[in-house]
């Protein structure tokens, strides 16, 4: 993959007289995080980005200062022929691409998000092109019964529009037919003696699970044709010796044929055998069955096992070749009952177990990718603004947790954000078209709870309503239940709550008839549910049936990364709604991180929204803050206190040298790294951030 191959048509140039507020209007506008600086002749003279102009801003100057008084003079760049490898994608943020020295566009990481997306659809159009030039019929479907794959034999012989059966459910495309049963099975491989018979042609299903990190995601289903053996054992059955026009039937198939007599004698083996197994006729001529396998010229043979079960028997082998191939032995009769032949057919299946394992490894990394992408497309959302590792990874588990259907307990301190993890959950998963109830179970009332939840009939209770009511279990039917503040909830309701969870079902209050509900249940609590089962003030059973998947929001105090950027999500938030231009001073962000934040993001949220209501001046200061702030200041910040630096401050100083002297040293940033004990990324960063760059990769 060369720049080329995912640039963008236009790209966003600035001049260098051009000023910092002219530059902030067009990359608002234009979405993007940065530009290259260009003269007259589009030679690059430097990059600007948000961060720099929020850095200038903060130190004081005017937004009429010229951009170049601002800008990064060396930035890394890229060129347009250039390849794009694993390395410069880990590390790309955004780069200046040049051809014949001058700018011709830039290289974010967006263009390469539209370049995978592109990608995969592309790979996904030449696995189905390759699965149409297949004969036989293949269906693949995950768990939720969901047809991903539908080729054009399957559609052709099951008389089914492939565009309509691909992401369709299984049941609604072959509802009530036999290959539905094959398809839904647990046993692998091929289906003794379930021949299927379709537009008059014969197959033998053959299904295997597909598997993503030992765990199943699916099934495919092969069926392959037999017609062709079927009729030559039809001929056999027909004629006691072999003739030139059986010969010639025998040498034409493509497949392996390996005739022997009612003795398991060897009588004929056509070339096509010798082909795939890597047997010649010479080594098997006239010997017994039993002996070739007893010297291991055979590691078992079907022949042998349709003497003894006198029936027909399918089998799998490895052939001297390395092929896998599928093994049929059909026993012929004679009118009294006698075994006069077997007659085994040999196909070649190495093709297929390969096209199989394709699928599954597309399908593996149809999913990742596909997580991947919902995971780029939440955070680009603003839904969810973060920074800290901790909080990356606890997306990636609840994007990958919301496929399935399980139970989810969400533990956290109040105001961690419990409430949008389970939006996220219910947004990306197979019920996000269904509703998404929410209940805070410590804000009803103990007497109306029992009736919010399961509803009433008529006449129930003194002032219900005459025609009753659906409670939030029947309201949130076909989709998502989230109960909030689940400790909070009363221990006589505990136990009918518990019988929802395991029946599936729901009485209302005065009624006498069960109501199945179909829902998915997510709870939320900032309480310690394992020491309130201690304490009797929480069913065992009930925090058992809850705690299906437990997912912990770390405090914001554990994850302080996220801090400057949730200052400034929220800032530009209230800034907006309330038509203001606050800024923040760099010594309330230091605050900030000394803070222990008790209400967490909820907290900061508030506290931001106050800020920039009350605050008397553009720059909001340590002085604006509240009391319980006062203590956490910086020394530097206060008026009248000692020429000191604050301690994050002198350790970025630290830092900063530190990684200067290391780049002067070094030739690329994996070289750094390793000197630095740290990954290579984290270098990459730490780089960005501090303006530190010299061309190396």
């Amino acid at each position: 993959m060369k720049v080329a191959d995912v640039i963008r048509p236009d790209c966003l140039l600035v001049y260098p007289t051009n000023s910092l507020r002219e530059v902030s209007r067009l990359l608002r506008t234009n979405r993007v995080e940065a530009a290259p600086v260009i003269n007259e002749k589009a030679r690059l003279m430097g990059v600007i980005n948000k961060d720099l102009i929020l850095e200038a801003i903060d130190k004081g100057m005017s937004f009429d200062t010229p951009v170049n008084q601002v800008m990064l003079t060396q930035p890394r760049t890229i060129g347009y022929d250039n390849e794009l490898n694993e390395m410069i994608i880990d590390s790309l943020h955004y780069r200046p691409i040049i051809q014949e020295d001058k700018v011709v566009g830039m290289l974010y990481p967006s263009d390469l998000d539209r370049f995978k997306a592109t990608q995969i659809k592309e790979d996904k159009e030449e696995l189905e092109a390759a699965l149409d030039a297949v004969y036989n019929p293949v269906i693949q479907v995950d768990n939720e019964g969901r047809i991903n794959i539908f080729n054009l034999a399957a559609s052709k012989v099951l008389g089914v529009d492939q565009q309509k059966a691909r992401g369709a459910n299984v049941h609604e495309v072959l509802g009530g037919s036999r290959i539905l049963d094959h398809l839904l099975r647990s046993s692998q491989g091929p289906v003794f003696g379930n021949k299927i018979i379709l537009s008059n042609r014969s197959f033998l299903p053959y299904r295997t699970d597909v598997k993503k990190n030992g765990r199943i995601i699916g099934a495919v289903l092969v069926l392959r044709e037999i017609s062709e053996f079927e009729e030559l054992v039809r001929e056999s059955e027909y004629y006691k010796y072999l003739n030139k026009e059986m010969d010639a039937i025998i040498e034409s198939s493509f497949d392996g044929i390996y005739v022997t007599d009612g003795k398991a004698n060897t009588l004929r083996i056509n070339k096509g055998f010798e082909r795939i197994m890597g047997i010649t006729h010479e080594q098997c001529k006239g010997r017994n069955m039993a002996d070739l396998v007893r010297e291991g010229v055979f590691s078992r043979s079907g022949t042998l096992l349709a003497l003894e079960k006198r029936e027909r028997v399918t089998i799998t082998l490895v052939g001297n070749t390395g092929k896998e191939v599928l093994v049929t032995s059909n026993p012929i009769f004679d009118e009294y009952g006698n075994i006069i032949l077997v007659v085994t057919n040999v196909r070649d299946i190495t093709e297929l177990n390969e096209l199989q394992h394709k699928l599954e490894h597309m399908e593996s990394l149809r999913q990742m990718y596909e997580s991947e992408l919902q995971q780029v497309k939440l955070l680009k959302s603003r839904k969810m603004v973060l920074s800290s590792a901790k909080m990356n990874e606890l997306v990636s588990m609840v994007l990958r947790i919301a496929a399935v259907d399980s139970t989810v307990l969400i533990q956290g301190e109040s105001g961690v954000g419990k409430e949008l993890i389970a939006e996220i959950i219910h947004a990306n998963c197979s019920r996000k078209d269904g509703p998404f109830i929410k209940v805070n179970c410590g804000a009803i009332p103990e007497n109306l709870l029992e009736s919010e939840l399961f509803g009433y009939e008529a006449g129930a209770f003194t002032g219900a309503s005459k025609n009753g009511k659906a409670g939030l279990f029947e309201l949130a039917n076909g989709g998502i239940l989230f109960l909030d503040e689940i400790g909070e909830l009363p221990l006589g309701l505990q136990v009918k709550l518990l019988r929802a969870l395991q029946d599936k079902e729901i009485n209302r209050v005065g009624g006498t008839k069960p109501i199945s509900v179909d829902i998915r249940v997510l709870a939320g609590t900032n309480r310690n549910l394992q020491e309130m089962v201690t304490n009797n003030t929480f069913r065992l059973d009930l925090y058992y049936r809850l705690n299906v998947i437990p997912i912990i929001v770390p405090p914001l105090r554990e994850r302080k990364e996220d801090i400057p950027v949730l200052t400034n999500y929220f800032l530009n938030m209230f800034n907006n709604k309330y038509q203001m231009s606050r800024r923040i001073h760099r010594s309330v962000i230091d605050c900030f991180l000394e803070y222990d934040w008790p209400g967490n993001v909820r907290e900061l949220e508030n506290l931001l929204e106050r800020l920039v209501v009350t605050s008397m001046h553009e720059v909001i200061s340590i002085g604006d803050l509240p009391a319980a702030f006062e203590a956490k200041a910086p020394m530097a910040a206060i008026e009248g206190g000692p020429d000191l630096l604050p301690l994050r401050e002198a350790l970025e100083n630290t830092e900063r040298q530190l990684l200067e002297k290391a780049f002067s040293a070094c030739k690329s940033t994996y070289q750094v790294a390793r000197i630095l004990g740290v990954n290579q990324s984290t270098i990459v960063r730490k780089a960005a951030k501090y303006g530190i760059s010299k061309g190396i990769q």
